[in-house]
């Protein structure tokens, strides 16, 4: 049981962290903080916290753990805010969904005060963001990806561990580094791909006419493209390396798959279908994929 959650964003992933808290009778208070006064009293009257504070550090003051929930690009200037109110024993998480820019931003902001954060990335969210949308059972059943470094604190990461396991989530640990070439491959890259799609095809003379016939594969491959502008625009720009190597590897495939379609090659075009379709396959299972063919 914690005595107090600090709050810092008062959005989507943060106030369901707040909600589950309390469902799960984790914490007795919750003080929130947001750029947006109008966000902060939406959020206490929604009963998403407890008390609205003025600024992060008065969130943090009094917390015996502390989420940060901003976007990635947010974050730095958000620990120099904090930065005097980051305690030994206290316990420090972000949610965002890039791990090596914030820990690069830890380490120059926080320095020798680094234990007492763990950075962590809850596979969960929504095309839609806000207050409005903070649900208590948005991490039930879903991963968070824990990436203490080796000056962290271990009873902290621990403590980490056993929270986020208590509101639902499976927990794995990571380097930053594994995680954001990882998750640029299997969340960032599909959102690049999604983006470009849904731009190409709504900037073709025919592409409303086009879009009136689509149907349930379109939406289901193009639901992703939905998601909310700046948290991308971020998330691509602090990741960039690695999703442009991932862009990459994707030209090469689909220049595979291109080259056998103009040279109507059905063989080896219906083989690499057949590679793509077992891969998914045995993914849904939760089996190794297949190796290329």
């Amino acid at each position: 049981m914690f005595n107090q959650l600090g709050l810092i964003g008062c959005g989507l992933m943060g106030g369901s962290f707040a909600l589950a808290l309390k469902k799960a009778g984790l914490v007795k208070r919750v003080v929130g903080y947001s750029k947006s006064p109008s966000t902060v009293e939406k959020a206490r009257r929604l009963g998403v916290i407890d008390v609205a504070a003025e600024s992060a550090l008065l969130a943090v003051s009094g917390s015996d753990i502390v989420i940060i929930a901003v976007p990635v690009a947010a974050t730095e200037a958000t620990f120099r805010a904090i930065r005097h109110m980051v305690d030994p024993g206290v316990l420090f998480m972000d949610v965002g969904s890039t791990k090596r820019d914030v820990v690069d931003a830890a380490r120059r902001v926080l320095k020798e005060r680094l234990p007492a954060f763990v950075p962590a990335h809850p596979i969960a969210g929504r095309e839609v963001a806000g207050i409005d949308h903070a649900d208590a059972l948005l991490y039930q059943g879903r991963k968070v990806i824990l990436t203490p470094l080796p000056q962290t604190d271990a009873t902290l990461v621990q403590k980490a561990t056993d929270v986020w396991a208590a509101v639902g989530c499976q927990v794995l640990k990571m380097t930053p580094e594994h995680h954001d070439a990882a998750f640029a491959a299997v969340s960032h890259l599909p959102h690049l791909l999604a983006f470009a799609y849904m731009n190409a095809l709504a900037e073709q003379p025919l592409g409303q006419e086009f879009l009136s016939l689509a149907g349930p594969g379109f939406r289901d491959f193009s639901r992703i493209a939905a998601g909310e502008p700046t948290i991308w625009r971020d998330i691509l720009l602090s990741n960039r390396e690695e999703i442009l190597k991932q862009a990459a590897a994707f030209r090469e495939a689909l220049e595979h798959l291109e080259r056998n379609m103009r040279d109507w090659n059905g063989g080896p075009l219906q083989a690499l279908i057949q590679t793509a379709s077992d891969a998914r396959s045995q993914w849904q299972l939760g089996g190794k994929p297949p190796v290329s063919r």
